[in-house]
């Protein structure tokens, strides 16, 4: 993955569905989901433990199912056992799908050929709130 495809990623990407939404503060998924916001970035946070609630302003969905409308990309903080199911429904649920982004610590490789193989860009071990003030400013 360079760094041009994953600026290009991130200038493209205007939906993001968070897998793995917390409303804890202190957790690296809140982190990220408040950066991406304050980025300008709609993101739909998506956790069954805190469907129904409110989470930094958003309604938080229980699966990639509940959510109306299309998603750029998918921002998975899930240990990668979890990575196949996120795809696999991902791919199925959003046909016009651009980018399959594994946070930090999580890599799936079967998982992501999957992915590439439906055309969709994959990143793999890295953070959207670390890359984009480092590639986009």
């Amino acid at each position: 993955m360079t760094d041009d495809l994953i600026t290009q990623i991130l200038r493209n990407t205007r939906r993001i569905a968070l897998i793995g939404a917390s409303a804890n503060p202190a957790r690296p998924s809140y982190g990220v989901m408040q950066f991406l916001l304050n980025a300008g970035y709609g993101v739909v946070p998506v956790n069954p433990g805190l469907a129904g609630q409110t989470l930094q302003g958003r309604q938080v969905v229980a699966t990639l199912s509940d959510i109306e409308g299309d998603i750029d990309m998918i921002d998975i903080f899930r240990r990668p056992e979890h990575v196949p199911a996120i795809v696999d429904e991902a791919l199925e649920r959003f046909p016009n799908l651009q980018t399959i982004w594994m946070q930090i610590g999580v890599v799936h490789e079967e998982a992501g050929a999957t992915a590439r193989a439906s055309g969709v860009n994959v990143v793999m071990d890295r953070c959207p709130a670390i890359e984009h003030p480092r590639l986009i400013g």
